[in-house]
């Protein structure tokens, strides 16, 4: 059975995020047209737009590209980066990209504005984030009861980071209303504002992690890098990174679409046999920012919220839902179809 996804007009905070969209994300859109048909002889020509290439949640991206996996399926894949996962996202829907790779939870928060995307492989079943706390605000913030009144760093408003601390704040008795987000990005950004206190504390991944717990710049508050993290935290595993693309592109390109997934299962499947050491010496140098060790302890950390053949846990829409339910009053009165926010279809095909 196939599922897919559905959603009505972008919200203001998307056309505000599409108007950011950097000069990469623009050349995407000039040539995109060309997406999914036969490029300069290299394979069929996909352009992915992915929340943060250099973000260890989302690893795969990169390392089906170095593996060779995209090539050995005919596909001419282009990645383009934007800071976070609600950027990729805008860049997909406005049709500057045929991917996206973010996370799932945005398939249901647009369903709900009449846009139909569907996640067809999923990376993970848990977050993958880390709540960190700066160490001048350690004594302050000793659980999320104690958010209200803080500054707490996300990625960018409207970000998945965001949904979660908002459900975090929610869930232990603090109002939206009652703590700032603020927008910080992730890595020196995320940690220049950390260091400098701007934010009290806030939601990030690694390496960003890694790097402030080398620095003593923070603490880890909340670790959602492990399905048991996810269980603890959010009550059920969480799926959160994924390729998710526009449902009408799905059904009008399976054979593409089934060559990706085939690429990104073999990755998620190679990542299960091979230790964070030879991830990361797979991965671009620059990525461990000089300090190799460092990197391959993040990705070690980070390592148990992969799924290892694509597919969609149980009961992880679900566990979505509820989250979002919780602080985001448009999914709250809204009836969500989760059987259309997924489809499954694919990555049973890649393991058949």
């Amino acid at each position: 059975m196939r599922k897919s996804a559905r959603y009505t007009t972008l919200a203001a905070a998307g056309l505000l995020a599409l108007s950011s969209l950097t000069a990469c994300a623009n050349d995407a859109a000039s040539t995109s047209a060309d997406a999914g048909s036969k490029g300069d002889g290299k394979g069929t020509k996909v352009k992915i737009m992915v929340g943060g290439l250099d973000k260890v949640i989302y690893l795969p991206a990169m390392l089906t590209q170095r593996l060779g996996y995209f090539d050995a399926e005919g596909l001419d894949v282009e990645m383009l980066s934007e800071p976070a996962g609600v950027q990729a996202e805008t860049a997909l829907v406005s049709g500057q990209v045929q991917g996206a790779v973010g996370f799932y939870d945005h398939t249901l928060d647009l369903q709900t504005k009449g846009k139909s995307v569907e996640s067809v492989v999923q990376f993970s079943h848990a977050p993958g984030e880390v709540e960190i706390v700066s160490t001048k605000a350690a004594g302050d913030i000793t659980s999320p009861k104690d958010f209200k009144g803080k500054k707490l760093g996300v990625t960018s408003l409207g970000s998945s980071t965001d949904f979660l601390t908002k459900y975090l704040a929610v869930k232990n008795g603090v109002k939206v209303s009652e703590f700032t987000p603020v927008a910080v990005g992730a890595g020196p950004t995320f940690i220049a504002a950390l260091q400098k206190g701007a934010i009290d504390g806030g939601m990030t991944t690694d390496p960003t992690v890694a790097n402030i717990l080398d620095k003593k710049a923070g603490n880890v508050l909340l670790d959602m890098r492990t399905p048991e993290g996810s269980q603890k935290a959010l009550g059920g595993p969480y799926p959160s990174s994924s390729l998710y693309m526009q449902t009408d592109w799905v059904n009008s390109h399976k054979d593409t679409v089934q060559k990706m997934v085939n690429a990104f299962v073999k990755t998620l499947k190679w990542m299960s046999t091979h230790s964070a050491t030879e991830i990361a010496a797979k991965m671009p140098a620059d990525y461990s920012q000089g300090n190799k060790a460092l990197y391959a302890q993040a990705i070690k950390s980070t390592l148990p919220m992969f799924t290892t053949d694509g597919v969609m846990p149980a009961d992880g829409p679900a566990t979505v839902e509820k989250v979002l339910k919780a602080f985001n009053p448009n999914i709250k009165n809204a009836k969500v179809d989760l059987s259309k926010t997924f489809t499954t279809e694919f990555v049973e095909k890649a393991a058949g």
